[in-house]
């Protein structure tokens, strides 16, 4: 019988948990914001459903301290209504 691998849990350090954290606000500021001009509907909608998941991926994470993850699952919605409404 094969032996059980053991995958060990990546836990970021305080400033990592920062880095991360900083990321996904710069993904739900993209998701907050308005299209930019020159770009074409289904770029947009590419661009907001990436960081979409970039987010949905972030919240699901379990090494979270404390950080307020309310921004991301609010930005999570609005970007799937942006692309719903495109």
């Amino acid at each position: 019988m094969p032996e059980e691998l053991q995958v060990e849990e990546y836990v970021p350090t305080a400033e990592e948990r920062a880095g991360h954290y900083s990321a996904a606000l710069d993904s739900v500021s993209l998701i907050n914001g308005e299209a930019p001009a020159e770009a074409e509907p289904e770029e947009w909608a590419a661009s907001l459903g990436r960081n979409v998941e970039h987010l949905e991926i972030m919240v699901a994470k379990t090494w979270w301290a404390g950080e307020d993850l309310g921004p991301l699952t609010a930005a999570i919605a609005a970007g799937k209504a942006k692309i719903a409404a495109l």
